[in-house]
């Protein structure tokens, strides 16, 4: 039973328990039955060792640690019921007694869900995007689609432009050395992927097959390799190969090969209608965050390490599935990074620390609300996770339930609940969405890298 509850830390409940006395000597007395069996001691056959011999030879102790183990656990669940906690990790023991003729006594120190002090989640203001797509957005899509089934075609003659790839030999030097991981030979480059430091590419722009030119560029000040970081740099590149992308023609025969259509026009009207589906989700996403960030940012509540960490395992691991769908390991990304898998979780931990603020804050909401998920809701999602896979809803439950993932997807709809809540409450005023210029588009998708990142190593 539970004798004491006392918050020692925001995060942190410490509970006094007691185990009454008579259950202690039926513990003993089991423990006493299991471990007897493998003692061996002269002048009594083996397992047949009289228990109070066992404990003058050995000492009472010998029977505490498989007397705890059934004591222990239960005692812990019944105390957590009774101070109405909701434990976020494995708690600290600390024994206090435990003796024949007397009751167990022991404290378990436990980090919980903490308290939140809720800022207003009603009526709050927030701008959603206008939702449109119009024949231009539609073209430029088909565009990239020519793009990614482009042919790369050797030029015969012409200069190096944008958006050729070039295959080139190169040379770097730092202070007349040539610097390790500055050297490479038939090196297939992108004009204007900005794979390479800052001004690298552009320097090749209008150089012919068989030129040399020499490319001077200065190294980023936080650039990994200290050595060379923030130092002016000579690259001397051979340009060995040009090709540039021919692009297919626009017609049904193309449409065919990429698409399930059999002709453009039934193409441009799936695929405005799929764009405008994205971009109202993209909207609807938009306006939630924005709610979500105010709420958070307006209560109080300090998130627990546990859970801090366990959202960073969540966004190390969503990083492993994306990397893996790129064909890159974790641990080839560190080395290309020059990370260590404890700076890889520190660069994320603000961020952690902010997605669990928000879920607890939505967690408050939910709990204020009276939230709750009904099992028919749980069915109907479980329905349309089927669906979506053309499945059987049975046959779905089987497999997420042997996940442990249901008791998962109902928090997600009753989170999802909460938030649904806060949009319906909300004072939203419509705007136009800001549109991107191309190369803003194409910036936003390219992650600048330095120089070969040291493929050598």
């Amino acid at each position: 039973m539970l004798k004491n509850k006392e918050k020692t830390e925001n995060t942190k409940v410490k509970l006094e328990i007691e185990v009454a006395a008579p259950d202690v000597d039926t513990a003993l007395a089991k423990a006493y039955r299991k471990v007897v069996k493998d003692v061996n001691l002269p002048g009594f056959r083996k397992g047949k060792v009289p228990r109070r011999i066992l404990e003058s030879r050995f000492g009472p102790e010998v029977l505490h640690e498989e007397a705890l183990e059934l004591l222990v656990p239960p005692a812990y669940e019944e105390a957590l019921a009774e101070a109405d906690i909701d434990p976020v990790g494995q708690p600290e023991f600390d024994l206090v007694q435990v003796e024949e003729g007397k009751p167990l006594l022991f404290n378990a120190i436990v980090e919980v869900i903490p308290e939140v002090e809720l800022g207003e989640y009603k009526g709050l203001g927030a701008e959603k995007e206008e939702v449109a797509v119009d024949d231009l957005q539609v073209d430029q899509h088909i565009y990239m689609l020519r793009e990614q089934n482009a042919r790369l075609v050797p030029k015969e003659e012409g200069p190096v432009k944008d958006g050729d790839l070039v295959t080139i030999d190169f040379k770097g030097f730092v202070d007349g050395e040539l610097f390790e991981g500055g050297e490479s030979e038939n090196h297939s480059l992108e004009i204007g992927s900005k794979s390479f430091i800052p001004g690298f590419e552009e320097q090749l722009i209008g150089a012919n097959v068989d030129e040399e030119k020499e490319v001077q560029v200065k190294f980023p000040d936080n650039y990994r390799k200290e050595d060379i970081a923030g130092k002016d740099a000579v690259f001397k590149v051979k340009i060995k190969q040009i090709k540039e992308k021919q692009l297919p023609d626009l017609d049904d025969e193309f449409v065919q090969e990429v698409s399930e259509f059999d002709t453009l026009e039934e193409m441009k009207v799936d695929l405005k209608e799929k764009m405008l589906k994205n971009a109202e989700e993209e909207s609807k996403t938009k306006l939630e965050e924005s709610l979500i960030e105010q709420v958070t940012a307006a209560s109080t509540v300090e998130p627990p390490q546990t859970l801090v960490e366990r959202q960073i395992d969540r966004m190390i691991g969503d990083l492993e599935g994306y990397l893996r769908y790129q064909g890159m390991e974790l641990d080839q990304f560190l080395q290309l990074s020059g990370k260590s898998r404890e700076e890889l979780r520190e660069d994320r931990r603000d961020e952690a620390v902010q997605r669990t603020r928000a879920n607890l804050v939505l967690d408050a909401i939910a709990k204020k609300e009276g939230i709750k998920i009904e099992d028919s809701e749980l069915d109907a999602k479980i329905d349309e996770i089927a669906a979506s896979y053309n499945d059987d809803s049975a046959r779905i439950r089987d497999i997420l339930d042997k996940q442990g993932r249901l008791p998962v997807m109902k928090e997600e709809l009753r989170i999802r609940r909460a938030i649904d809540l806060m949009v319906e409450n909300a004072n939203i005023a419509m705007v136009k969405k800001e549109e991107k210029t191309p190369e803003e588009e194409k910036a936003d998708k390219v992650e600048e890298k330095p120089v070969q990142e040291d493929d050598k190593e």
